[in-house]
């Protein structure tokens, strides 16, 4: 069998929690890091929707981040992530969340948004967020699971966003829960700094050590 092959943008949150299930299940890949503003030929082939991440496995192409995340899991899944799993609270961060997060992270690309009401209709599902950390430590409840890998990669970008103003509202759990994961080695580890991928060089695997 064939190693498979990962195409990965470092900070692209979709590919970051992908990145996440494959370190948590051992799943070796070759890594291919691309830039997003120069698309290697050999990705856009594989996918016509050009986005990270793509996983190439012996003919299957998924470039769904949830679907590698599944796929990996399924395979191994030595953390026990799939049985603590929330699909409900993903989709809500999948769309309404993502949805607000993007219009107000990237404001300018939209016509008559104002940035500020999307911070807030986000907001609403992060408070939502922070009152079931009152009740657990994570999402996935005493551990660390698929549903904070899932969802904690987004809840990154709307922080950095406007840091000053994040760190000033009055979510103490959920801001706990994400200081916790962006000290840790996972999240050190997922996020090391590969070149750019070029095909005539030699390969890189991720994850080979943890």
């Amino acid at each position: 069998m064939n190693t498979p092959v990962l195409y990965s943008f470092r900070r692209c949150p979709y590919a970051m929690r992908a990145r996440l299930a494959l370190a948590s299940a051992a799943i070796i890949v070759e890594m291919r890091e691309i830039l997003l503003r120069d698309k290697p030929e050999e990705m856009i082939r594989v996918s016509a929707k050009a986005t990270v991440p793509v996983l190439v496995s012996d003919g299957k192409i998924l470039d769904e981040s949830r679907d590698i995340m599944d796929w990996a899991l399924a395979q191994n899944d030595p953390e026990d992530w799939l049985s603590r799993y929330d699909p409900e609270l993903v989709f809500e961060c999948e769309t309404g969340f993502k949805t607000a997060l993007d219009k107000y992270k990237y404001a300018s690309r939209f016509s008559d948004v104002n940035p500020a009401e999307q911070r807030d209709i986000a907001a609403g599902f992060l408070q939502k967020l922070d009152k079931t950390l009152t009740r657990q430590p994570f999402l996935s409840g005493a551990d660390f699971g698929y549903t904070d890998a899932a969802i904690i990669t987004f809840v990154r970008q709307y922080a950095n966003v406007d840091r000053n103003w994040f760190d000033r509202q009055n979510w103490p759990y959920l801001a706990k829960w994400l200081e916790s994961f962006l000290q840790s080695k996972r999240f050190s580890f997922i996020m090391a700094k590969f070149p750019v991928w070029q095909a005539e060089n030699d390969p890189i695997y991720f994850p080979e050590h943890q």
